[in-house]
């Protein structure tokens, strides 16, 4: 599960792993960290993280969908 702490702390390009989407060699999909941090001075609890996935699918981790990622384990 990814939080905002933790979001904090990741770098560009960094591989996140989602918990139970699957490729099609069953390994889990992975994203990498594709921008910076967006946060909110009026909604402390909110974020919002860019992610890429292949060549050109772009989509953002929120609070929302936070828990279906994690860092995978080396």
């Amino acid at each position: 599960m990814i939080t905002k702490q933790l979001a904090e702390t990741l770098k560009h390009g960094q591989i996140l792993h989602h918990i139970t989407l699957k490729n099609a060699d069953k390994s889990p999909l992975r994203a990498r960290v594709n921008g910076k941090l967006k946060t909110w001075k009026t909604r402390p609890n909110e974020f919002s993280l860019p992610m890429k996935h292949g060549l050109k699918t772009c989509f953002y981790i929120t609070q929302a969908s936070a828990n279906e990622w994690e860092i995978p384990s080396l």
